[in-house]
């Protein structure tokens, strides 16, 4: 994907939840995810009236989904869930449809970011609520990052 994409050009990384999708975004440079926002759902419609948004206030040049394979490797309901969101972005017309879009196992993300909010933070249940879908955003999106850092190399 680093290469399709135009210089200087920032991903989002997304964690698609039931409730909501936390929303992560890189630097130019694809080096470092930060953790951005919190999107509660609604409908499809408004949720990518939402994300077009941000694409289009941060120059995103790409979505990378948390893909949330099982345990064993498998793809269940939530994967195919995610895929089905990624498919009626594409079907849109709009730009955000135009948008490569890339999957990135996010197996255990919002555990490992509870578990350093909980142990490191020492972060109480009310903030970790507001903030655990976003920083699990930024843990798939810092994943994917360093990925494509490393097959660059």
């Amino acid at each position: 994907m680093k290469h399709a994409l135009p210089a200087s050009s920032r991903l989002a990384g997304l964690d698609l939840g039931t409730k909501t999708i936390g929303i992560a975004l890189s630097d130019p440079l694809l080096i470092t995810a930060t953790p951005l926002t919190t999107i509660r759902r609604t409908k499809f419609t408004k949720d990518v009236t939402l994300l077009s948004e941000l694409v289009a206030e941060y120059e995103i040049a790409g979505l990378v989904l948390g893909l949330p394979v099982e345990m064993d490797g498998t793809e269940g309901r939530r994967c195919q869930s995610t895929r089905t969101f990624a498919d009626n972005i594409r079907a849109l017309e709009q730009p955000i449809s135009q948008l490569p879009i890339a999957f990135w196992d996010e197996r255990l993300s919002t555990a490992a970011v509870e578990r350093v909010m909980i142990d490191e933070l020492d972060m109480s249940r009310k903030k970790r609520a507001k903030t655990v879908d976003r920083n699990a955003a930024s843990w798939i999106l810092q994943g994917f990052l360093d990925a494509i850092a490393f097959a660059d190399k």
